[in-house]
């Protein structure tokens, strides 16, 4: 997930439930079983009180734009004259005070030419969960009597396609498969924008991946798609997890949560109203994302009092994994995704469980950037004293930290 630089991000799991039983699912797959508890859909109420209390954060923290999500389960459950209905709220709630942005993380399913015409008016950015080829998707994302789900998924980005919606594909590694070949399919479905995602495990449950596919089976399938990408297409396509390596090697901030070791800025409101962390915490152990607040009768900064996790995760940052201190890309890397550093012994002072994966790959595109670990930390060094020096408002426009702005 992208994380905003000064302001939080809202996330509304408007469905509790999904259509498909995908076996690497954070949700269902893990162990957590959170989600049996909670309506299948979420309220007109709820809903009301979410963007209350996403108006009342904006407020209070002085943010100029606010991004809200719709999540899930499977969003697109809630039906599109809700979904409809709902947008409209967004903007009449928030839009008189904070620039919004709408986001549907799906898994396209139902999507139709309806939902295209809502998305389009509403202009919501829209990511879409596929993970290659027919045969590497339909092994993973199949529906509750086990059947693929490939050609219902790319009926609904056609319909994206044809009413001109943009697009981001997510999709999750599959260990030991052709990346190249997956990469290709994905380019050829239209897309121009694709994160790829580190498969979700904690240091309880990495073992058997190692043992089967060997120590850096992420970095297997990436380097290649990275070396295709780097020679062979044009800056058009957008792969999210390698602009973000080379924007921190540049000297540049992370904007994905996966690097950098920065406050996550984010929470969660599922269908109850509940207010959560981050959702994916839920594969360390069951109910750590909980607070015991809800929309109904608290506002989002409370959150900050329920645990020093709560609070570090969220608002102030985690320290960074003790073993991570004397790395060479500490401050880059940053310990890399907070779930993936878990343990029981040691909570989640570890590096992540793809640690050799990621020195791997940014090793890979330090050598073609032509950038080793002491110019990054000149380059952090130039572009921290330019941010905080008072440069005229045109001069500054001209300065290295434009150019890292858009990678």
């Amino acid at each position: 997930m992208s994380v905003p630089e000064c302001s939080l991000q809202v996330v509304y799991k408007i469905a509790s439930r999904c259509n498909l039983d995908c076996s690497y699912c954070y949700v269902y797959s893990k162990g957590d079983e959170s989600w049996r508890r909670r309506p299948a859909i979420m309220s007109d109420g709820v809903f009301d009180a979410a963007v209350e209390r996403t108006r009342q954060q904006c407020l209070w923290s002085g943010q100029t734009a606010v991004s809200v999500t719709f999540h899930g389960g499977e969003p697109t459950l809630a039906g599109v004259a809700r979904f409809d209905r709902w947008c409209k709220r967004v903007y009449e709630g928030l839009a008189d005070i904070v620039r919004v942005k709408l986001c549907l993380q799906t898994n396209a399913i139902l999507l139709d030419d309806e939902w295209a015409e809502v998305l389009s008016r509403h202009h919501v950015e829209v990511g879409v969960s596929m993970d290659g080829t027919p045969q590497i998707h339909n092994r993973f994302r199949v529906d509750h009597r086990g059947r693929g789900s490939y050609d219902r998924v790319r009926r609904g980005i056609e319909a994206l396609k044809t009413a001109g919606i943009p697009i981001e594909v997510l999709a999750v590694i599959p260990f030991g498969a052709d990346g190249v070949e997956i990469h290709r399919h994905l380019i050829d479905l239209g897309t121009r924008s694709i994160n790829y995602l580190l498969p979700d495990y904690t240091h309880e449950t990495i073992g058997p991946i190692h043992e089967q596919f060997g120590e850096t089976p992420c970095s297997d399938f990436l380097i290649p798609i990275f070396d295709h990408w780097w020679f062979k297409e044009t800056i058009d396509v957008r792969i999210s997890l390698f602009l973000t390596m080379a924007r921190v090697i540049l000297g540049g901030a992370s904007k994905q949560d996966l690097l950098g070791n920065h406050p996550l800025r984010f929470v969660f409101v599922e269908t109850d109203g509940a207010i959560e962390a981050l959702d994916v915490l839920r594969i360390c152990q069951p109910g750590i994302t909980g607070t015991g607040l809800n929309v109904l009768r608290n506002d989002f900064r409370q959150v900050a009092d329920v645990s020093p996790l709560h609070r570090s995760t969220i608002f102030t940052g985690m320290p960074l994994p003790t073993k991570c201190q004397s790395c060479v890309e500490r401050d880059t890397c940053g310990g890399g995704y907070l779930p993936h550093r878990y343990s029981q012994r040691r909570a989640f002072d570890n590096p992540s469980v793809w640690c050799a994966d990621l020195l791997r790959l940014f090793g890979h595109i330090r050598q073609r950037l032509d950038v080793d670990a002491e110019e990054t930390a000149l380059r952090r060094q130039v572009l921290d004293d330019l941010a905080k020096s008072e440069l005229p408002t045109e001069a500054s426009k001209t300065t290295p930290r434009s150019v890292f702005e858009r990678i």
